[in-house]
């Protein structure tokens, strides 16, 4: 399908200024249910001591998706279309923050 009868088809979305911005780093788990994909998205947390000890890291669950097959075929579409963006935009360099920073913790 090309990218102008998409459009053409496409609902008309409202604006989503309630709408949750889901963060996560990995997708551990996944399955089928009643013809439901769901996957379960996770991220590394910081977790202080109050007691003065170390920082420690877990992971803990962010998101738990649930769409129907053709929702999820979707889903992977728009993100294989994120991921080639850069390859069709003008590289640029990193800023020097996120280029220096690692996996260090406090």
């Amino acid at each position: 399908m090309s990218d102008a009868t998409t459009q053409a088809n496409a609902p008309q979305v409202r604006s989503g200024e309630a709408a949750p911005f889901i963060y996560f780093d990995n997708a551990p788990a996944y399955g089928i249910k009643g013809g439901m994909v769901e996957v379960e998205l996770t991220a590394r947390a910081l977790v202080p001591n109050f007691s003065g000890g170390p920082v420690t890291a877990e992971v803990v669950p962010t998101a738990r998706l649930r769409c129907s097959p053709v929702a999820a075929a979707r889903l992977i579409d728009a993100l294989n279309r994120a991921l080639d963006l850069p390859k069709r935009l003008k590289p640029t360099e990193a800023p020097a923050a996120v280029a220096a920073a690692g996996d260090k913790l406090n």
